[in-house]
């Protein structure tokens, strides 16, 4: 390796870049779940949404979409505690994909899942890379056991079975997802 890739070259710099991206997007994202930022829905609709997805109770499922987007883009940003940021988002993009965009063509203007997917490749891509360089986890010498990552992944794996991967909606879901949409326009 050369000496300046390992001192915080490009590799480090490009960490950073994917981190703050990443992170403050979805953190962004999970404070309109949360706190109805950003002309959210908060997490009353929230709930109400994830009900729409058949994830019941609302409530909880729409606390986790919110921690895991809101907590899991805060942790990416500054890089602490990793993988536990990137995990989170995972689990978020997750649920969303298979009970959001599911059956859908990919590209986001189909209402497909190309958002959620891209938004997973980096979140394992900072899994595998590790924070970098300019990083709290570096800066204060934190390194969580290697077993954490897969762990965490296989309870990604079986929250969105629990889930129902693609289950498909009930009738008043995709009348209710259709008002949605037609109230956006």
């Amino acid at each position: 390796m050369s000496r300046r890739r390992s001192e915080g070259g490009p590799s480090n710099l490009a960490a950073l870049i994917l981190r703050v991206v990443l992170g403050g997007l979805l953190a962004g994202h999970g404070s309109q779940k949360a706190f109805g930022w950003f002309n959210g829905p908060g997490l009353e609709g929230t709930s109400g949404f994830m009900e729409m997805l058949g994830l019941r109770p609302g409530r909880l499922w729409g606390t986790l979409a919110a921690l895991s987007e809101f907590g899991g883009g805060v942790l990416t940003v500054l890089g602490l505690l990793n993988p536990l940021g990137p995990l989170g988002v995972i689990g978020a993009m997750s649920i969303a994909t298979t009970k959001a965009h599911w059956g859908k063509p990919i590209w986001v203007t189909e209402g497909g899942a190309e958002l959620p997917v891209t938004n997973m490749a980096i979140a394992l891509t900072i899994i595998l890379n590790g924070p970098g360089k300019y990083s709290l986890d570096r800066a204060l010498g934190i390194h969580l056991p290697g077993w954490v990552a897969p762990l965490g992944l296989v309870g990604v794996l079986i929250t969105v079975l629990y889930a129902g991967i693609g289950a498909p909606s009930a009738p008043e879901e995709d009348e209710a997802r259709e008002e949605l949409a037609g109230e956006e326009e």
